[in-house]
């Protein structure tokens, strides 16, 4: 007979993260004694959710949804915003747009439709959201004008909103252990019935109604990584958490779940070539603004492709695939006003020169007259009758080049000119489980895994190639909530 410590509890949530403390919350809610294990100590808890500013991407419909959730709003802060709209089929044509019509459409019409109440529902949870007036607005004309379709972040970002998750979890009795690693899904033909785990390296086992997956994908696990991204993703810098290593993925495979979604695609930013790794402030993503280059010279994206947020999470692989794997971004002085609070760093990679010819020279790796030739071709074809405007897809473009830029084109031609060196982060992986619209795993015979919820990165099918910024917050909160009130009812045996 084994020895090992047993807990028993309704509910057992493998993670701590956004959307495992939402599930935590929610099932709570529900009547649930629910408990949390997580892999970090506690001083590192949250996942990639403290890789964010806590930026969350929502459908509403005026200034009158956004004071809901933020009611905090002063008459002056309204005056002197537009905050536009962003309504539910915006949010669901941007999840199918940006993944080539490939996501789950199921899943996708949920996130969207449920993304505002979900909001409200966070708001009554007490977390509390402002504007983001840093990142996702340009002053025109005496207005803060926002664009994107992000408006809000959670205050204190990616660490705040975790601190706050955490506190309301504990404040409606669900218990959390910290260096506490899964290993081990329990389960008989009638369903999962808890997990094993190692707590600071003991061997115990937790019996539960019902086991909710919410522990990430598998961006931290360089075996993993090469066998399902591919080549040259072993040496991809890992921009989030550490111990988001694939774990629950695997436990769940080991007994029949269904693999799905988009297993050779990851959310990859450029960032600083000389971060550490599992970095945060690592991404550099003003480069719609100027241009990027890479060690023959040559740029290789089309950086006005569109706005940050649509096209940030893919041009990480890009810049993997140069010679080197690293490039260059290259703005002058018209621009450099407008360049994100993580260009100032004190850790960033960054050279600065009065002439271009100069700045060729200083581009490590860069082949400098390639670079200048370059940069005399770009000048010459944009068309600089267009106004440029940051807040809109301006259509201020290039002509006649083999990598067009299809927005905010400037011409880099008045120094002192400054370059950031950026590399690929890889921030999360987009493959993971097949779940329903109640955040039930299935089985590899598209049935239902009985007892057994997944939520967050781990859930496979919301992302393919691609990603709308904010939207990884959102789908965790959305189906966190959902996986927490199904796994509640399932312990209770309510009918649902």
């Amino acid at each position: 007979m084994s020895d090992r410590i047993v807990y028993q509890t309704d509910v057992v949530i493998v993670g701590a993260g956004n959307a495992a403390m939402c599930a935590a919350i929610s099932a709570s809610e529900k009547g649930a004694n629910v408990i949390v294990l997580e892999k970090s100590p506690e001083k590192e808890k949250g996942g990639n959710t403290t890789y964010t500013h806590g930026s969350i991407r929502f459908a509403f419909d005026g200034v009158e949804d956004l004071k809901e959730i933020m009611p905090d709003l002063t008459p002056e802060e309204m005056e002197g915003s537009d905050f536009g709209t962003y309504t539910d089929e915006q949010f669901y044509d941007d999840m199918c747009r940006l993944t080539e019509y490939r996501t789950d459409a199921e899943l996708a019409s949920q996130l969207t439709s449920e993304s505002f109440s979900t909001m409200k529902w966070l708001h009554s949870h007490r977390v509390r959201f402002v504007p983001i007036y840093g990142r996702q607005a340009f002053k025109v004309d005496g207005k803060f004008k926002f664009w994107g379709g992000m408006i809000v972040e959670s205050v204190g970002g990616g660490h705040g909103l975790v601190d706050v998750l955490h506190q309301e979890a504990e404040r409606l009795g669900t218990s959390v252990l910290f260096d506490a690693m899964a290993t081990e899904i329990i389960r008989d033909d009638d369903g999962v019935h808890g997990v094993i785990f190692k707590h600071k390296g003991i061997t115990k086992e937790i019996h539960a109604k019902s086991v909710i997956l919410a522990s990430g994908g598998f961006h931290a696990n360089t075996e993993m990584r090469t066998r399902y991204l591919g080549p040259k993703w072993d040496i991809a810098k890992v921009r989030g958490s550490r111990f988001n290593t694939g774990d629950g993925i695997q436990m769940a495979l080991t007994i029949g779940a269904m693999p799905h979604g988009n297993y050779s695609g990851a959310h990859a930013v450029g960032g600083d070539v000389n971060a550490p790794e599992f970095a945060e402030g690592f991404q550099k993503l003003s480069y719609p603004f100027g241009i990027i280059v890479n060690a023959e010279g040559k740029r290789f994206v089309d950086e006005g492709a569109d706005f940050r947020n649509y096209t940030y999470a893919k041009y990480g692989r890009a810049v993997l695939e140069q010679t080197g794997q690293f490039a260059w971004q290259v703005y002058d002085q018209k621009i450099t006003h407008l360049l994100r609070e993580e260009y100032k760093n004190r850790q960033v990679t960054k050279v600065t020169a009065n002439t271009l010819e100069e700045l060729a020279e200083k581009l490590d790796g860069v082949n400098p007259e390639a670079f200048l030739k370059t940069i005399k071709a770009y000048n010459e074809s944009i068309e600089t009758d267009i106004p440029f405007n940051p807040t809109e897809k301006d259509g201020r473009c290039t002509r006649d080049l083999d990598v067009p830029k299809s927005n905010w084109a400037n011409t880099l031609d008045e120094g002192p000119f400054e370059a950031y060196g950026v590399t690929c982060g890889i921030t999360f992986t987009y493959g993971g489980l097949k779940i329903n619209t109640k955040s039930e795993v299935q089985d590899v015979l598209a049935q239902t895994i009985p007892g057994l919820y997944a939520s967050g990165e781990i859930v496979g099918g919301l992302f393919y190639f691609n990603y709308p910024g904010g939207a990884g917050l959102m789908a965790g909160s959305v189906y966190g909530k959902i996986a927490g009130e199904n796994a509640a009812r399932f312990a209770k045996r309510e009918v649902t």
